[in-house]
């Protein structure tokens, strides 16, 4: 490094080389020990902790932990029985000739710097800056650099062009809720901070880009999850023309292969990864986004089962998970049923005995030809159990989340891999009950299969969309389509949905405008950063590697926000608070 005023290399790259010689180091005070006729200082920068050392005691007595200092001093090397393995410092220390604090710290920390993670969430994020000084932390963030790093280098390994988009632009009904700007130049008009750069990107395709990408703020106003930040995240945008979505998904796995593969100390999913269509992926695993490290499968026995004189199995949907040998206690299995009420559904078991018959409360409501389906359907076994839910409006949800329920309790998830498949043929529209009305299911840009023959002829509930998420171990790690390039399937898609032509122009303006103009066939997708972070990392919150997260609860205690602004700014953006 070149040295300046405060330091001339770094705590953590003095060694043995270094003995004899005089340095001159700048940092945090990790620690102090005073042992009467010595005082040893440690001494952390972001390269490591470096040991000093002092005989005046009186003149360090009163240099508080994560003070700032600069030091001068001579290294030398520690006997033997002072040598620290546990340190890559730890066969030298420095005896201190000068220090100098540079920055003073009050006496006492709202938590100790290295265990930091063991205060509250609330309390980290008020204190984040000391927060990430904790070494754990705060490798969090450099990892962050290295993996955004190396994505950009992939990209552009394949010719992408790095195009950054507005971030202040209009509102759009894309889902979620935009955060609204108000305009201080046209009263009583709103900007919108962008949901994604999803308009801009097929607005470069339409500008003759052959490939774009960024990494991409984006920001919508939905709660927060555990994975999921609120307010505003990173996604890397990427956008291709006169492509299909075999050309997206090439790009998609050779990014999550060597990312995972690269930063990751687990198995990775080979290439090509395995692809579910959507149905399916709802049948046999109860979610579009299946942890596919559980082994567990789920199978409609509607048929078979209705034909029971049990009247909750009429007139519903029945759905099974068979698993193979369950060594539990009755109190398990109760709990598996209370687990059940409590995410409204109702519990029913059998089990195979040593001599193949059944042992279940549901047997004496069974013949022997329903027996034998059942056992055939799904090849039954002595010691096998069968966990059964009926439900007509929720059953596959419901499925799902006793799937996840029963490969943790079982322990059958394999947790050194990472799992990654394709869930592709989403619906392109779904029914709102409760507004009974034809909605968009996912991203209302993305073409429908059958194009607009199958707009102007088919039941809109079975129009699939040329749209997929790339999904790794439960979570959704990207989402993507081909997008529509055409004014008049654009007009019909939305007429569909509730919106009619004037709605289509006022709202999405610049694409009603530049499909006229000789739009190519595009497609894209976007890979979330900070949840493949969260993944690389282990980490069970997302805002653990983020810098600056927003709390749980949309509030930063640490910039104190959201807040109040002065009346003068509610009057130039013409704004009266309403009570």
């Amino acid at each position: 490094m070149k040295g300046n005023i405060y330091r001339n290399v770094y705590c953590g790259k003095v060694d043995k080389s270094y003995v004899g010689k005089e340095v001159k180091l700048a940092g945090w005070v990790n620690s102090i020990r005073n042992l009467g006729g010595l005082v040893f200082i440690t001494l952390r920068d972001e390269s490591g902790i470096v040991q000093l050392i002092s005989q005046d005691v009186d003149k360090y007595i009163n240099i508080t932990r994560e003070s700032t200092v600069s030091v001068n001093g001579t290294v030398q090397l520690r006997t033997p029985d002072m040598v620290n393995k546990n340190m890559a410092t730890g066969e030298i220390e420095v005896v201190i000739k000068s220090l100098e604090v540079l920055g003073e710290c009050q006496n006492v920390l709202p938590f100790e710097i290295s265990r930091s993670k063991e205060s509250t969430e609330d309390t980290r994020l008020k204190y984040r800056y000391l927060d990430l000084r904790n070494s754990e932390v705060h490798e969090n963030i450099l990892f962050r650099s290295r993996v955004i790093d190396f994505i950009r280098q992939t990209m552009k390994g394949m010719d992408f062009v790095e195009i950054q988009t507005p971030i202040i632009t209009a509102t759009s009904p894309e889902g979620a809720r935009d955060f609204i700007v108000p305009s201080r130049k046209f009263k009583g008009k709103f900007y919108a901070l962008p949901q994604a750069p999803q308009i801009f990107k097929q607005l470069l395709m339409v500008s003759g880009f052959n490939k774009y990408f960024q990494i991409a703020p984006c920001f919508r106003d939905e709660d927060p999850r555990s994975d999921r930040l609120y307010g505003e995240f990173y996604q890397l945008d990427f956008e291709m023309s006169f492509v299909t979505e075999e050309d997206v998904y090439d790009v998609g796995q050779k990014v999550f292969y060597d990312v995972f593969s690269k930063f990751g100390n687990k198995k990775v999913s080979p290439i090509p990864f395995r692809r579910i269509p959507y149905n399916e992926a709802i049948l046999k695993y109860g979610s579009d986004k299946p942890d596919l490290r559980n082994p567990l499968i789920i199978e409609d026995v509607t048929e078979i089962l209705s034909k029971m004189e049990f009247e909750p199995f009429k007139n519903t949907t029945i759905r099974v998970i068979k698993v193979d040998n369950i060594d539990k206690s009755n109190s398990w299995y109760k709990s598996m049923e209370e687990y059940t009420k409590s995410i409204g559904g109702v519990l029913g078991y059998i089990k195979v005995n040593e001599d193949n018959t059944f042992k279940s409360t549901l047997d004496k409501f069974m013949n022997d030809e329903i027996r034998k389906e059942l056992k055939e359907k799904l090849n039954l076994e002595k010691g096998n159990v069968v966990f059964i839910i009926a439900d007509k409006n929720k059953c596959a949800k419901l499925m799902g989340q006793l799937r996840i329920k029963l490969g943790q309790e079982l322990d059958l998830i394999d947790k050194d891999k990472y799992e990654f498949c394709i869930v592709n043929d989403f619906p392109f529209y779904e029914y709102n009950e409760e507004e009974d009305t034809i909605e968009f299911s996912h991203n209302p840009f993305s073409m429908p299969q059958g194009g607009l023959e199958a707009l102007n002829t088919m039941d809109p509930l079975k129009i699939k969309a040329y749209q997929y998420d790339f999904v790794c171990n439960g979570y959704e790690m990207a989402s993507g389509g081909v997008r529509n390039h055409s004014t008049e399937i654009l007009k019909k898609a939305f007429e569909i949905a509730g919106y009619d032509e004037e709605v289509v122009k006022s709202k999405f303006p610049s694409l009603y405008e530049a499909f006229k103009y000789g739009a190519p066939p595009h497609a894209g997708m976007a890979p979330g950063i900070d949840r493949i972070l969260m993944l690389l990392k282990d980490e069970e919150n997302i805002r653990e590697v983020v810098p600056f997260p927003l709390g749980a609860n949309g509030a930063d205690a640490m910039m104190g926000c959201p807040g109040e602004v002065f009346e003068k700014q509610l009057r130039e953006t013409h704004i009266k608070i309403r009570d």
